[in-house]
C-alpha cells in the first residue's frame, strides 16, 4: 500500500512538472493553455463563454480575450495608449508599467500595469496581438499582483500560442 502511495505521489509531480496543454478551439482562434488549471468561465445563461479563463481562482489569474476592429493603420502600440487613456487610468492606485514589443504566432505589444481593488494589490498584463491591418486581439490577464507574478510565463506561453482561425 506504501509503494503504491510513493508510485502515485511520483506519477502526479511528473505529470505536473512535466505540464501539458489544454487546447481551447473556439470558433474565432486556438489558444493552448500550459495547465490544466486554466479554465473557462462559466456564462450567467449555463453556457460557456470563449472570452473568460480563469487560472485557479479569479485572483489568481483571469483572462478575457476581446477582438477590436480598428482603423487600418493603428498599431498595438496606439491601442494600448487609447485603452490606458480611456480605461486604465482609471482604476483605483492606478501604476503605469512598461510596454514591450511581444513576438509569438501574431506579433505586438505587451504592456503591464498595477491597480488596487478593495486595498488589495492587482495588477494587469495586456497583449495587444495584430492579425491584420484592421484586426487587432487584446489578451487582457487580471490578478492579485504576486500571484500573476508568479504565472508570468504562462501568460506569454498562452499570448505566443494565440492565432485566430
Amino acid at each position: 500500500m506504501r509503494s503504491l502511495k510513493s508510485l502515485l505521489v511520483v506519477l502526479i509531480f511528473g505529470l505536473l512538472s512535466f505540464g501539458w496543454s489544454v487546447r481551447a478551439q473556439e470558433a474565432e482562434y486556438t489558444i493552448e493553455f500550459p495547465s490544466p488549471m486554466w479554465r473557462p468561465v462559466p456564462r450567467v445563461e449555463g453556457g460557456l463563454s470563449s472570452e473568460e479563463y480563469i487560472y485557479g481562482d479569479r485572483n489568481d489569474g483571469f483572462l478575457r480575450i476581446r477582438k477590436e476592429i480598428v482603423d487600418a493603420g493603428m498599431t498595438p502600440s496606439e491601442l494600448a495608449r487609447r485603452d490606458r487613456e480611456q480605461n486604465l487610468r482609471f482604476r483605483p492606485g492606478f501604476v503605469e508599467g512598461r510596454e514591450e514589443r511581444f513576438a509569438g504566432r501574431l506579433n505586438g505589444v505587451v504592456v503591464s500595469y498595477e491597480f488596487t481593488n478593495g486595498g488589495r494589490p492587482m495588477a494587469g498584463i495586456i497583449y495587444y496581438l495584430q492579425a491584420n491591418p484592421r484586426t487587432i486581439y487584446v489578451l487582457h490577464f487580471t490578478g492579485m499582483r504576486d500571484r500573476l507574478q508568479r504565472i508570468r510565463n504562462q501568460t506569454d506561453v498562452i499570448a505566443r500560442s494565440f492565432q485566430p482561425r
